[in-house]
């Protein structure tokens, strides 16, 4: 009863938020186009299954997905799984001590990115505009690594304690300096990759990640240190597809200059 009961609420807190959304597109298109929409009954049923979805999907998030990644950060920074695998008795624990958690971000990170819903729209949308240059599961995966590392290396932010805008103006510093170099067709694309990856299904586990990692560590806060994983998974596929394209160059410059090893002989 109580799961029903939820679910509502969140349904209804989803048709308040989504409400000025359709009363705007409704208004724009009858008093300044001045047409009546097209397949209006088609429209309007999309809109009612996009309050029901958004409401189920975030109960599903506060029921599931929130408590998993924070159990998740508790089991992980244990102090006796800690100082079981690190080896240690009694000695303090040091940030190296806290591999397994860096090896579950990136995993995290890497598979929820696979399956982002957006990053697959994008890529087809990608190979198909560039005439097949840009694959399809390059960039996804070029993209899932530039995530796994960034929320791999938050969560060592958020271990060690160090201040967030060191990582963030360090991180940018390296993205202009790579758009110097980079081929122009992949610029654009790199940075709107950095928007597409913070969506449904990515943004959710590691921000739970987040919140449940400085929770669980001694001297964190949620507020000053849970949040900023977001940023890290944004600002690293930028990097990361930058550096495909770089690499695709590269690879295209060497295959033009290396030396006809075909048979001179047989040719004649």
């Amino acid at each position: 009863m109580d799961l029903i009961i939820s679910s509502l609420r969140f349904i209804v807190d989803s048709a308040i938020d989504v409400m000025p959304i359709a009363v705007f597109l409704f208004a724009f298109q009858r008093l300044v186009i001045g047409k009546p929409l097209v397949n209006s009954k088609q429209i309007v049923v999309g809109f009612i299954f996009v309050v029901l979805g958004l409401g189920l999907f975030l109960d599903g998030l506060e029921q599931s997905l929130f408590p998993l990644g924070k159990l998740m950060a508790e089991q992980l920074t244990d102090p006796a799984f800690l100082h079981e695998t690190a080896g240690k008795a009694t000695a303090n624990l040091v940030w190296q001590d806290y591999y397994w958690v860096y090896l579950f971000a990136i995993a995290i990170g890497f598979s929820t990115t696979l399956a982002e819903p957006a990053l697959i729209a994008v890529s087809m949308k990608a190979n198909t505009v560039s005439g097949g240059a840009v694959r399809v599961w390059g960039l996804r995966v070029a993209v899932a690594i530039g995530v796994g590392v960034g929320v791999g290396l938050g969560c060592f932010r958020i271990i060690t304690g160090y201040p967030l805008h060191y990582f963030v103006a360090a991180g940018y510093f390296v993205v202009i300096i790579q758009t110097m170099f980079a081929p122009k067709l992949i610029v654009p694309l790199a940075y709107d990759s950095g928007g597409v990856t913070t969506s449904t299904v990515t943004v959710p586990l590691i921000t739970a990640l987040g919140l449940g990692l400085s929770e669980a560590v001694p001297g964190r806060s949620a507020l000053l240190d849970g949040f900023g994983l977001v940023a890290f998974a944004s600002l690293f596929p930028i990097i990361s597809v930058l550096a495909y394209g770089q690499l695709a160059v590269l690879r295209e410059r060497v295959s033009v200059f290396e030396p006809d090893t075909r048979n001179p002989e047989k040719e004649e």
